[in-house]
Order: structure tokens, then sequence, then C-alpha cells
């Protein structure tokens, strides 16, 4: 007789390694619950859910941007329509992140094992920074002119004007539309997939509060 088929012998290989870890870590009732705990509808999360609202409208209003190009933005009517409808979702963006980060913070949101979850929210932060410097840099006007020649002696003085240069507009560009959205996302991404499914922090009971 023929011998069966590896395969046949084979448990399921990483395919079921990877799906076997996912049940366990993140469940379907984690992932798509349909019922949240009281203390979800604390302001704090609501500002995390305007947060994510406003980088899709970033996202959306920055791909129509790079597809006509900056003359586009800059003569036309709607073109300058979408570049604001792009500077103030950023603006949305920044203030309500910030918002959802402090409060996540004086909450202790890193409790119960959820240190990596508030950790990851802060990493978006600081790279969403670096988004909006390159945004800034990326307008092609007297504006990112002023920013880039006051930016780049900063720049140089911490000693990556030679990876960075902030007067070079293909290089910030293609750093505002391409690499630095596409870390945001990701990571909001990860961060959305890790308060899946770790839960959400329980506020801080009131005995737990130290008092002077």
């Amino acid at each position: 007789m023929s011998e069966r088929p590896a395969a046949e012998h084979d448990p399921g290989g990483w395919t079921l390694a990877v799906r076997n870890y996912l049940q366990r870590r993140l469940p379907l009732q984690n992932a798509l619950p349909d019922r949240q705990p009281y203390f979800v509808g604390s302001w704090v999360y609501v500002f995390g859910v305007i947060t994510i609202a406003a980088l899709v409208w970033v996202i959306v209003s920055g791909v129509v941007l790079a597809f006509f190009g900056p003359q586009w933005w800059h003569v036309s009517g709607v073109g300058r329509f979408f570049n604001s409808l792009h500077f103030w979702s950023v603006q949305l963006f920044f203030v309500f992140m910030v918002l959802h980060l402090w409060g996540q913070y004086f909450a202790a949101g890193w409790r119960d094992g959820r240190a990596s979850t508030w950790m990851i929210g802060a990493v978006i932060f600081l790279v969403s920074i670096g988004a909006a410097f390159t945004g800034y840099l990326a307008q092609q006007n007297f504006d990112a002119q002023w920013i880039g020649v006051n930016a780049k002696d900063a720049i140089n003085s911490i000693g990556v004007g030679s990876f960075f240069n902030v007067l070079n507009f293909g290089q910030m560009y293609g750093l505002h539309v391409m690499l630095i959205p596409i870390a945001v996302t990701i990571l909001v991404v990860v961060h959305i997939v890790a308060v899946r499914m770790r839960g959400v922090v329980k506020p801080i009971a009131p005995n737990q509060v130290q008092r002077p």
C-alpha cells in the first residue's frame, strides 16, 4: 500500500496554530460584542471613537488631495475645499486624540494588564506629530517654506539632517502621503484589536483612591 500524503498527517500546520491563537485571544464575542459594560459610555471612550472618525476623514480627503496634486488644491475651488476638509479633520483628530489620551492617563488606563494598549495609543500620538509636521512641509506655500527653513537647523542639530531633509519636498511629501499614514493606520488597528482582546479598563473604585 502507498503511504498517505504527508499533509494528511499534518495536524493543521501554522494556519491552524494561528487560528487557535486568535480564537483564544480574540473570541468573536470580544471582537464583535453585542453588549458593553455601562462605563463604556464614558466621554473618554466617545473621544476615542471621534478620533477614529476624524482619521477616516483625514485619509479620505488626503487620498483625494494626493491624486490631484498641489496645483489643484491651490488653484481649484474644489481643491481648496478638500484641502480645508483635510486640515480641519486633522485638527479634530488631534484634539480628540489628546482628550482620549489624557483621559485614559488620569483614569490609569494601563491597569489590569493593559499597559501595552495605552502605550500604543501614546506611540500613535507621537507618530501623528510627524505626520502633521510633514503635512505642513508639503503645503507648497510660504508657510511650508518658513517652517522648513526654520526646522532644518533643529533637524541638523540632532544629527538626522542627512536622512530627514525638510527642504526636500519629494521626501516630505512621500513620507506624509505614504509611510507615516500607513504606520498610523496600522497602529490604530492594533490599538483597537488590543482593546477588543483585553476589554475596557474598569473605573477606579472609590476605595482605591488615595486621599491626602
